[in-house]
């Protein structure tokens, strides 16, 4: 079974249906035993970190994924949420990875929005594929580069575009709006 977490957060139907399109079963869900024993966890997400970060630990889900032990992916605010901290509601998150979230600065348009490639690929998630690929991105904050980047993009500066750790993986950008090579990189990680 491949669990959605559910925490109010938006864009978590566009994941379920990227899923089903793939012909994958899944379930959205914030029950902790419904997670903790699924093969496979996405942890998706649009919105506002410190208010994300709210609603999780509510539910008590801010423990439960730092303790999963099956493969789980973060997408866009979900793998804001892994990281260490972020700037947007000065708010700690999860610490799985040790990075800070920080806003876009300078002189080009915020948020990030549209398609782009990648700087550098060394990523599980994106086998078979090369740094042309395009994949989707929309966001305002990003994840600084350190020993989890796995992947990099560059918009006004160079950000983890992929975050691998153990058995934790998370893009920030959008696999379920990136087309075919959104539907490899979800794949991969089903695959994993």
């Amino acid at each position: 079974m491949i669990a959605i977490i559910n925490y109010n957060a938006g864009n978590i139907r566009s994941v379920q249906n990227a899923l089903t399109r793939l012909g994958y079963e899944s379930v959205l869900t914030d029950d902790p035993a419904t997670i903790r024993a699924a093969e496979k966890v996405i942890f998706p997400g649009v919105g506002e970190a410190k208010s994300a970060m709210q609603q999780l630990k509510a539910k008590g889900l801010d423990q439960v994924v730092k303790s999963l032990t099956q493969p789980v992916l973060g997408i866009c605010l979900g793998l804001q949420l892994m990281c260490e901290s972020s700037e947007e509601g000065h708010v700690d998150c999860l610490g799985i990875f040790p990075h800070k979230v920080l806003r876009f600065r300078g002189e080009a348009i915020v948020p990030h929005m549209g398609w782009n490639n990648f700087e550098s690929l060394n990523s599980a998630l994106c086998e078979g594929l090369d740094i042309t690929a395009n994949v989707y991105y929309v966001h305002s904050y990003y994840a600084e580069l350190g020993a989890q980047t796995s992947a990099v993009c560059h918009y006004i500066t160079p950000f983890s575009a992929i975050l691998e750790k153990a058995n934790f993986y998370a893009t920030q950008f959008h696999p379920e709006k990136s087309a075919d090579i959104g539907n490899l990189i979800l794949k991969n990680f089903l695959a994993l």
